[in-house]
């Protein structure tokens, strides 16, 4: 597992996990993190092993939010911070799926990460909190990405009292997919991480663009965009592959016992 100032990196199994590394801070957000977070995003991106890139904690907690004594120390050879919300952006902008891996509690500015990625797996166990109505600012970024998940109605609650709430509740309100106990998180992602594993690369990243997408245009203009998309998907290598492997009722090239 390859370490920097403040994240640790490793690949194995088909995901590239990112482990955000300060442990005593709660693993709080300061500027040094977030641009190796952000760098190890484009580093996964660029490497055929990796399928899927995690995000998660070392020690027992996930993220606890911004470092309100952030030192704005820079990793080795930077010479320029990436913004939060370029951070973000950049996760759900990945080609790659990106898996928030909630390994405890998740607090303020580092909720925006897991409203980014595209699968969330937590703790049962773990906390909760849009805090930052309690010393007197908004979640305003991270608004952005966790509102299109809660909606209005649980936003607004949430938002207002800086209430806390578990991973159960977090998934009946679908702001993430799975609560699990402890000690079967991480067997848990990796389950994720293999499902999209049985789908074609391109595939893969051509449905999370598809999901991205379609959503925000009218139907007319959806059946414009995805019927031409379908017709060059069906045509693809990668079709014909999938297709010939499903008759000859055999594993696609892609899928590899390791």
């Amino acid at each position: 597992m390859a370490s920097t100032e403040q994240t640790l990196y490793e690949v194995r199994d088909g995901g590239a996990w990112i482990r955000l590394n300060r442990p005593e801070k709660r693993n709080a957000l300061s500027a040094m993190l977030i641009t190796e977070v952000y760098d190890h995003l484009q580093a996964a991106n660029g490497d055929d092993a990796v399928r899927c890139i995690v995000i998660t904690g070392n020690g027992p907690g996930f993220c606890s939010g911004a470092d309100l004594k952030d030192d704005r120390g820079l990793p080795a050879g930077r010479d320029q911070a990436i913004a939060y919300p370029e951070l973000l952006a950049a996760i759900q902008d990945s080609a790659k799926p990106v898996i928030a891996a909630i390994n405890g509690p998740a607090f303020a500015g580092g909720l925006g990460l897991v409203g980014a990625c595209d699968i969330a797996v937590t703790l049962a166990s773990a906390q909760f909190s849009f805090s930052e109505v309690r010393i007197g600012v908004i979640p305003a970024i991270i608004a952005v990405v966790c509102l299109p998940k809660l909606g209005t109605h649980h936003g607004m609650k949430l938002f207002l009292t800086g209430e806390r709430f578990d991973g159960q509740q977090a998934v009946d309100m679908g702001f993430v997919h799975r609560a699990v106990p402890e000690g079967e998180l991480e067997g848990a992602v990796q389950a994720e991480i293999d499902m999209i594993r049985l789908g074609g690369p391109i595939a893969v990243i051509e449905c999370k663009k598809l999901v991205r997408q379609v959503p925000k245009l009218d139907r007319e203009a959806g059946f414009e965009l995805t019927a031409p998309w379908s017709a060059k998907m069906f045509a693809s290598d990668e079709a014909q592959e999938g297709m010939a492997a499903f008759r000859e009722k055999r594993n696609a090239a892609w899928i590899r016992d390791e």
